[in-house]
């Protein structure tokens, strides 16, 4: 069975879909749609724009969620997936290419889901760490134990998991997994607290935009972040969105669900190839590939 999967923040690059734009009339049509619904120029940006100007919250998220939803959909017949999963953003990628989304109501969502997450960033200083070498409970017990907010944000692969929170709190808790033993803990460069009770600013205000967008019921089941199991309810699709910013990005536990449900081949559907790698870390026999336009 093909599960379809694709990827979040991080994985921008300049140039990112030139290609497509260049030989695909579909493309070409939704990158002209995607700066008229965002008002601004997106597609000059992702093609020319400086790694700084992608890397932009309110640049960033639309950007790989138009390379990945606009790659799936030139794929034509060949996009065959029997299940799709996205990583954090990536979710909703998922959802257009399984017909559970619009193009047109998802691209508004994700945009408004930028906004509102950067906003959540500016109210309070926060921040997140990556954590290597350590089993997922130990990480989940000294974040218990330390004070202020930090949590278990991104379960990305066995022994790699990210925290998120205060900075103190992050700080404090990179220290003591060291102690723990810890092969790395060190913060990342982004702008607050993802998946984190930090984010609920932002999941309040996305909550309203996301029961208003009409959602159907999908051409194949999807595994989302905060479940990790198969839904194909459009209700409880849009309840698990909801909950997604200020939830846990459950990767590992999502694509060992796939797996036991029958996945065989992970396509990855967007800029880079981050996903391939953790699939090959969760499960050493899955067969793992690029999707390809000709």
């Amino acid at each position: 069975m093909n599960a379809y999967i694709f990827p979040g923040q991080g994985a921008q690059f300049t140039g990112m879909g030139k290609d497509l734009y260049d030989n695909s009339d579909i493309a070409k049509k939704r990158f002209q749609q995607a700066n008229e619904i965002l008002g601004f120029d997106i597609t000059k940006i992702i093609f020319e724009g400086t790694a700084d100007e992608l890397k932009e919250t309110k640049v960033t998220q639309p950007a790989i969620f138009l390379h990945s939803v606009i790659l799936a959909e030139v794929l034509g017949d060949s996009f065959k997936p029997d299940m799709v999963a996205g990583h954090s953003l990536g979710e909703f990628s998922a959802l257009v290419a399984n017909k559970t989304l619009q193009f047109e109501d998802a691209l508004k969502l994700v945009s408004k889901r930028a906004l509102a997450m950067q906003k959540a960033c500016e109210k309070q200083p926060s921040t997140m760490a990556a954590v290597l070498g350590l089993e997922d409970h130990i990480v989940e017990a000294v974040c218990a134990d330390v004070e202020g907010i930090v949590v278990a944000a991104n379960y990305n692969c066995p022994g790699q998991l990210v925290i998120s929170g205060e900075v103190k709190a992050v700080e404090e808790a990179c220290e003591r997994l060291k102690e723990r033993g810890a092969r790395r803990a060190l913060l990342l460069p982004v702008g607050g607290a993802f998946h984190s009770p930090l984010m609920e600013p932002a999941r309040e205000e996305l909550a309203k935009a996301i029961e208003s967008t009409p959602f159907a019921t999908p051409m194949c089941p999807v595994y989302q972040n905060v479940s990790t199991f198969a839904v194909t309810d459009p209700e409880e699709i849009k309840k698990n969105l909801i909950f997604q910013l200020t939830a846990p990005v459950k990767w590992t536990q999502s694509v060992q669900n796939m797996v036991s449900d029958g996945a065989t081949k992970f396509i990855e559907v967007g800029p880079g190839n981050v996903l391939q790698g953790l699939v090959k870390k969760i499960h050493k026999d899955a067969v793992t590939e690029a999707a390809k336009f000709d």
